[in-house]
């Protein structure tokens, strides 16, 4: 990383907004992505932040990605959704999803919305994030271009496969869940690539399925999933949810997220919302939370996702530290220099 400047969240916010209004995307669609890499950036995850909006024009301007697209919600099911993205950006089709979610699970405890024709959704974490502050649990399974072979084969078979999980608190912030499948990003991969540099043991396999530390043969290879064939079997079991049931395209059939190229990926996502109210009831679940939640904070670890908050309040007090030259080259995409 380069020097660094600080700048006021919403600054970044309306600069990429227009630097995606050059590419070929709606203002109200540009406004969402923005203020989703934005977040992404604030709350430390890079990878799905300010890093991505090079990628994501590119698409948009190409066509890969509809910068146009008007997601379609259908009710299959009393319990069941079915949105098509039609090739749009998935942060579309997530807050349609939220237009219709929370209502359906309250009107009958468990609900399920299925994702076709999707794109890269970002922090899983942020989708699930709103249900858990509308006192919701939600979780969230979605597949990505081809990345981690099958357990025991070499091909890029299955994606890394984020999962992501939500559950509200009475008075603190909701526990947050969100890991990808495979033991390292492949942006870590891409960085010791360009350095010239060699990767730990067990972050990937070359071609041959062979454990490697050459960066550039693993880039041509598979990563490694989390926990070996643990790890292999549940980013199976995210493909044939994601994809079995949306229709979607599998990780091998997907294009990449990171170019312009080829054909939109049009992978899958699920989200499952369930009512504590209708469950063990609003206040069970609530002290069993709190239980739960004082028993890890007796023993001096914290759960997942209480930094968040405070990360967000900290850019808003103090500004967001962006890596200067990439924010010059959004500069430029919105100035339509590129």
């Amino acid at each position: 990383m380069g020097s660094m400047i600080i700048l006021p969240p919403k600054v970044v916010t309306d600069t990429v907004a227009r630097a995606f209004e050059q590419s070929r995307t709606a203002p109200d669609t540009a406004r969402l992505v923005a203020d989703a890499l934005v977040r992404a950036e604030i709350d430390g995850r890079r990878g799905h932040g300010l890093s991505r909006v090079a990628s994501y024009t590119a698409q948009s301007r190409s066509g890969k990605v509809d910068g146009h697209a008007a997601p379609h919600w259908e009710q299959s099911a009393p319990a069941v959704g079915r949105i098509d993205a039609r090739s749009g950006f998935a942060y579309s089709a997530f807050d349609l999803a939220y237009a219709h979610m929370p209502r359906l699970a309250r009107e009958v405890g468990t609900a399920t919305c299925l994702i076709s024709r999707s794109h890269h959704f970002g922090v899983a974490a942020h989708q699930v994030e709103r249900y858990a502050d509308a006192g919701l649990v939600a979780l969230l399974f979605g597949n990505t271009p081809g990345a981690m072979a099958a357990w025991g084969g070499k091909k890029p078979t299955l994606g890394t496969n984020p999962i992501a999980f939500a559950a509200p608190r009475s008075n603190a912030d909701p526990v947050i869940v969100d890991l990808a499948l495979s033991s390292v990003a492949r942006g870590n991969i891409l960085k010791a690539a360009d350095a010239g540099e060699p990767i730990p043991v067990g972050w990937a396999s070359d071609v041959q399925g062979a454990p490697t530390t050459d960066a550039q043969a693993a880039l041509r290879g598979t990563l490694s999933p989390i926990g070996g064939v643990k790890g292999a079997s549940l980013a199976l079991m995210v493909e044939i949810l994601v994809v079995a049931l949306t229709g979607a395209n599998f990780a091998f059939e997907a294009s990449s997220f990171f170019d312009g190229d080829g054909p939109p990926p049009h992978v899958g996502q699920v989200l499952i919302v369930i009512d504590p109210a209708a469950a063990s009831g609003a206040s069970t679940f609530a002290e069993r939370m709190e239980t739960l939640a004082g028993w890890i904070a007796d023993d001096g670890a914290r759960l997942p996702g209480s930094l968040t908050r405070a990360r967000r309040q900290a850019a808003e007090r103090e500004g967001l530290a962006v890596d200067e030259a990439l924010y010059a080259r959004i500069e430029a995409i919105a100035d339509g220099s590129v």
